[in-house]
């Protein structure tokens, strides 16, 4: 990956973006005080260089499906191919490799799916794979729709307010009721090209969905107004200043489960954290600018907080897979 220096105008774009995906660049400008043109010419540069892809994403719970987190443990010379193996199927949105052969991903599938519907059944039965389990994602408190405080921190909520009340003119108006929600052919189209690109222009996403503009736009609001659709913002932390990433699993005391999980959202070393069936009931994915940032947040910001019993930890090696897209090897350190 280039080599890529942010500056504050450059963070303050970030941080527009996870305020809407989707704002104008010419909004985005009127906002931050420049031109159109050069808030367009730091996206494109931020974007070809790996740093930000905005994408589209649909909502689990509203087409009744749940996400799976699944902990493979295998052989150490094991652990890469079968990552990347996982990586190409369709049904996994992020694949990490961390330390000692492990991997960690996330899969989307029904509540109740037949065995070989699931990730689990679709690995070789192999001696090289040491141990699988899959749980689910129950409660996410920071990540997905919920932007990391540590990449969110550059406008003023003056700005923030501009952004959301120019973003809240353009829906569709109230989200429908009731069950899951069935997407039709449009839909379908459009949210493939989303998940490619969330920025996709509305004249692209027309013409590849073989309808009007001005259809596209109005299903579009419905699709995000209604709670299916939304837009993430993918980050790479480490032109942030972000060196080490690690996964950490604890376990909470059921009572103190909810506040837990919402006072790490709060922390900058929290990138993603979500309550979470098995042994260990809370999962988070910390960003820290070093090991000793590490250490101190393990010892400070995890130790002060109540009702935290054990805590496990493991370095991520390399991201595989994120928000969606494979990962080139030459992307990671």
């Amino acid at each position: 990956m280039e080599t890529v220096t942010l500056d504050g105008l450059d963070r303050a774009l970030l941080h527009a973006l996870h305020v809407d995906g989707r704002a104008p660049f010419r909004r985005i400008a009127e906002v931050l005080g420049v031109s159109d043109q050069t808030v367009a010419r730091r996206y494109q540069r931020l974007r070809a260089a790996g740093v930000v892809r905005v994408v589209g994403r649909t909502d689990a719970r509203s087409l009744g499906q749940v996400d799976w987190l699944t902990r493979i443990r295998c052989v150490p010379d094991a652990a890469a191919p079968l990552a990347e193996a996982l990586a190409r199927r369709p049904d996994t949105s992020w694949v990490s490799l961390l330390s000692g052969g492990e991997i960690v991903c996330n899969a989307r599938g029904r509540l109740r799916p037949e065995r070989e519907e699931l990730l689990l059944g679709a690995l070789p039965r192999s001696p090289r794979v040491l141990s699988v389990s899959a749980h689910y994602l129950l409660r996410t408190y920071v990540g997905g729709q919920v932007a990391w405080s540590g990449r969110t921190s550059a406008l003023t909520e003056g700005q923030i307010g501009r952004l959301r009340a120019a973003a809240a003119t353009a829906g569709a108006g109230p989200a429908e009721t009731g069950g899951p929600a069935v997407p039709d052919e449009l839909d379908r189209s459009l949210l493939a090209a989303l998940a490619l690109d969330g920025r996709a222009p509305l004249a692209a996403l027309a013409a590849g969905a073989g309808s009007p503009e001005t259809t596209v736009r109005r299903r579009l609001a419905a699709l995000v107004d209604g709670g299916l659709l939304f837009f993430d913002v993918d980050v790479d932390p480490r032109p942030l200043g972000f060196e080490v990433e690690a996964f950490c699993w604890l376990t909470v005391a059921p009572g103190r489960l909810a506040a837990v999980g919402r006072a790490m959202a709060e922390h900058p070393e929290v990138g993603f954290v979500a309550a979470t069936t098995g042994p260990s009931n809370l999962v988070a994915g910390l960003v820290c600018r070093d090991t000793g940032a590490f250490y101190d947040y393990l010892t400070q910001g995890l130790g002060e907080l109540e009702g935290v019993v054990a805590v496990e930890t493991a370095p991520l090696l390399r991201s595989v897979k994120r928000a969606g897209m494979m990962i080139p090897s030459s992307n990671n350190p």
